[in-house]
């Protein structure tokens, strides 16, 4: 992969007719490690995020050594590249041929349920031919909780209500050496309250079930920082997290996991598009909804931009996006802040697009070629480099 300074000099190098993503191995590098260091307990990088092959190796030099994979071939991607890594199968909806390679071909033992018969599913599919059941299961029962404070929910499609998580937890107990019990905030929690929450409510559903607790894994949502989403401190969560950790009647030696993707991998990249057309205050781009932008496109992200023309002499306006292919919906509205004087054949850096960007791009309509450069600058954003410092008293609810 080409190595080079910055945007600009892939711009000048190149003038590329397609978009270029630009990979930045330095800032994943760094946000591992951050976790690694500071989080009190074990961090998953959530695969789905960003599955590139040169990014998880990244995180392992640095530090992740367990990996949440959400389908079958996430579990033999990670495995072909990382074989020493713990991978962890966290989707409650699995096929029990799925299951069954897992177990027996690629040696994962911790598996995510949220329903009695996905536990029977797993129970079957990890017992041998001759009948013998598995002893070294660790399952982990996931427990629905509330997205209100993330900006993207994940609270509909997936977990077990409180009103039924203590027959579950007692059920699973039955068939696992080590139990665990997992949720999900939602994507982008702009708050650590959103944990103290859900927090309690693994207080409610274990206190009810009466059963030993292995494990509690907090799940994703930590969020990286966008225009108009300034979160506090990634510590302020570290430390919210872990004092209502201490305090849940688990086992002694219990462990304390998260499972973070966004946050991880969001300063990994960033894309480089060309200006086509200019129609006003919209801007023709070459990519898309059908490309890196589906964020941008679909749930209105708002990802920062920057000119890469030297030039450019106007004040920053408003500007909406179209993509390339031939569909209306191909349309980001944002608003992007960009020079006044910006026009066609110009280019531009949006960044913070390791996460959810080069991982969905499509073909749609002949479009989704992107080559890739390693580019050495920092991300046009950051949690890491210890330039932005929010108050504890600044977050939106009180945390005591």
């Amino acid at each position: 992969m080409h190595h080079y300074p910055d945007a600009r000099s892939v711009v000048r190098a190149f003038s590329p007719d397609e978009p270029v993503i630009l990979n930045r191995p330095q800032a994943a590098a760094r946000a591992a490690r951050f976790f690694t260091e500071k989080f009190p307990g074990k961090s998953l990088y959530a695969v789905k995020a960003n599955p590139s092959p040169d990014l998880i190796k990244v995180l392992w030099d640095n530090g992740i050594t367990h990996y949440d994979v959400a389908s079958i071939a996430e579990v033999r991607l990670v495995r072909a590249t990382l074989p020493g890594a713990e991978l962890c199968f966290m989707h409650p909806v699995k096929t029990e041929r799925a299951i069954r390679e897992a177990y027996f071909e690629h040696g994962v033992r911790t598996f995510s349920l949220d329903t009695v018969e996905e536990l029977e599913k797993i129970v079957t599919a990890c017992t041998s031919e001759a009948g013998e059941p598995a002893l070294d299961l660790r399952l982990c029962v996931r427990l629905r909780v509330s997205s209100e404070y993330s900006e993207l929910s994940l609270a509909a499609k997936f977990g077990v209500d409180l009103a039924d998580a203590a027959p579950l937890l007692q059920a699973t107990r039955q068939h696992c050496d080590w139990l665990g019990v997992c949720f999900h905030v939602g994507s982008q929690a702009m708050t650590p309250f959103a944990y103290v929450q859900a927090l309690e409510r693994v207080r409610a559903a274990v206190a009810e079930a009466g059963v030993v607790i292995d494990m509690i894994d907090v799940g994703g949502g930590f969020p990286s920082v966008y225009p108009g989403m300034e979160p506090p401190p990634l510590e302020d969560y570290f430390d919210v997290i872990h004092r209502h950790y201490e305090a849940l009647p688990i086992a002694y030696n219990a462990e304390l996991w998260c499972e973070p993707g966004r946050a991880l991998c969001a300063e990994y990249s960033s894309l480089v598009v060309r200006v086509d057309k200019r129609r006003g205050d919209e801007l023709y781009i070459n990519d898309g909804a059908y490309g890196a932008l589906y964020d941008a496109a679909h749930v209105e992200w708002r990802f920062p931009v920057a000119a890469l023309e030297d030039d450019l002499r106007d004040a920053d306006r408003e500007f909406s996006f179209y993509g390339p292919t031939c569909d209306d919906a191909d349309f980001m509205q944002g608003p992007f802040l960009l020079p006044g004087d910006i026009q066609a054949g110009d280019y531009i850096e949006i960044g913070m697009l390791g996460a959810y960007g080069a991982a969905m791009k499509t073909g749609f309509n002949g479009f989704g070629n992107a080559e890739q450069f390693v580019v050495e600058d920092e991300p046009m954003a950051s949690l890491y480099r210890g330039d932005r410092v929010r108050p504890v008293t600044d977050n939106v609810v009180s945390l005591r």
